[in-house]
């Protein structure tokens, strides 16, 4: 754990109390401010699809995000966990009971309210420059399925340096905002990096059920040209000497799922924490096979069971092409992710280039990548054979849906093709 989560904890434990929920230890903490960014599109994406489409007039962004409850489908052939899964209040075709962050950006107040009761998990993905002048406003539309929680919503930034602690996200320290109420938050972004954010009220309880989110800041370099690279490069921080250069990213919001949670949140029932005991474990919202099927549109009901989890975590490249990893945990277990036959190079971990003061470059070249709760990581991939690798955790038991039997959870799929097999990756703001 981090020096910022360790101390992030220690200030739920003291702040919150005990208070309705009991606090997990070693639960996922944040740090925070607010901004926002860009819809990007990973993978195959429909059109309103996983992130956010920032409305922006030169630097100036703003988005809208609505926090709710709702509805998620585990993988198919998933056992049963009796009472807890398939939940006996799920509407077919979905199976577990969540909360979550929607994109609303753009919409009416009517379409806006509209919304509630179908949460996303993950959370859309964010992305904008460093020195954008960037508001977002988060509005709480209340639970459906619990009317008799009056729960706040709010968004903290996990790594980032406040503008000012009022959008600090702890809702003891700053603000918290109420059901039928909007706050907006301000930020201008000047470090670039790999960042999360989640809900830090009743933190421990919303961050399990599915509060939690990516965001990017891409760097000045991007801009501004770096000897031997021209104007349009993509790097993922201002380096220098043109190291961090990727023709491609993708991006994975670690997670674990915890069935008897979800269903008691859903059932009014109390969890004890202490007793954690995940069921599913999760990229982007979803286990495998699922985390390699198209990305979909949560507006749209003929994206299916996945409707709520738009997020695909599939992998695709041409040969000898340079892919950016961005990888992000706001779980409670640490995990080791490996690519099959294909070395990563980790250059950032939790925002921060791993380059000394002196200049000298600690680059670290593996086959495996740790990522601990709180903790992100970049990495670098380049692979030089056309085929297919699994990206997937090391330890066996995260590799199942439910302790059902054959591959699942948090597992996906590196496609790799012959040169001009993929076009050009388009993302906004690049």
């Amino acid at each position: 754990m981090t020096d910022e989560s360790r101390s992030d904890a220690a200030r739920r434990t003291a702040g919150s109390g005990l208070g309705r929920r009991a606090v997990m230890l070693g639960g996922a903490g944040a740090v925070g401010s607010v901004f926002l960014g860009t819809r990007l599109s990973f993978g195959q994406q429909a059109a309103r699809p996983t992130v956010v489409q920032a409305a922006a007039t030169g630097p100036a962004k703003t988005v809208h995000l609505a926090g709710t409850d709702g509805w998620v489908s585990m993988p198919a052939g998933s056992p049963d966990d009796l009472p807890f899964f398939p939940d006996s209040l799920a509407p077919s075709p979905f199976d577990t009971y969540v909360f979550g962050f929607r994109d609303v950006t753009g919409m009416s107040a009517t379409q806006v309210a509209a919304t509630r009761g179908k949460a996303q998990i993950s959370a859309p993905m964010l992305a904008f420059d460093e020195l954008d002048e960037v508001t977002i406003t988060l509005s709480n539309l209340g639970l459906v399925m619990r009317p008799d929680l009056f729960d706040g919503h709010t968004l903290h930034w996990h790594g980032f340096v406040n503008a000012i602690p009022l959008f600090d996200g702890v809702p003891e320290l700053s603000l918290a905002v109420p059901i039928g109420r909007d706050l907006s938050y301000f930020y201008r972004p000047r470090d670039a990096g790999t960042y999360m954010y989640h809900c830090h009220f009743e933190d421990v309880e919303h961050v399990q059920m599915g509060m939690t989110g990516m965001v990017f800041v891409r760097p000045k370099q991007n801009r501004t040209p770096v000897a031997g690279h021209p104007m349009g490069t993509k790097y993922a921080y201002n380096d220098g000497d043109g190291s961090t250069r990727y023709d491609r990213e993708f991006a994975f919001m670690i997670t674990e799922l915890w069935s008897a949670a979800h269903y008691r949140d859903a059932h009014i029932q109390v969890s004890d924490w202490t007793d954690y005991a995940p069921s599913f474990w999760l990229l982007n919202g979803r286990g495998y096979p699922d985390t390699i099927a198209p990305g979909g549109n949560p507006t749209s009901t003929a994206a299916g069971r996945l409707q709520y989890q738009p997020i695909s975590s599939l992998i695709t490249c041409n040969v000898n092409e340079t892919v950016l990893l961005r990888m992000s945990n706001l779980g409670y277990q640490n995990h080791a992710l490996t690519l099959d036959n294909v070395d990563m190079q980790v250059i950032a971990k939790d925002a921060t280039l791993l380059r000394g003061r002196d200049g000298y470059t600690n680059y670290l070249e593996t086959n495996t990548v740790d990522v601990g709760p709180g903790e992100s990581r970049d990495v670098l991939v380049t692979p030089h054979q056309p085929g297919e690798y699994l990206l997937y955790d090391r330890n066996y038991a995260y590799l199942g849906n439910g302790g059902g039997p054959g591959w699942g959870g948090m597992m996906t799929v590196l496609r790799v093709g012959a040169p001009g097999t993929y076009g050009p990756q388009t993302l906004p703001n690049t």
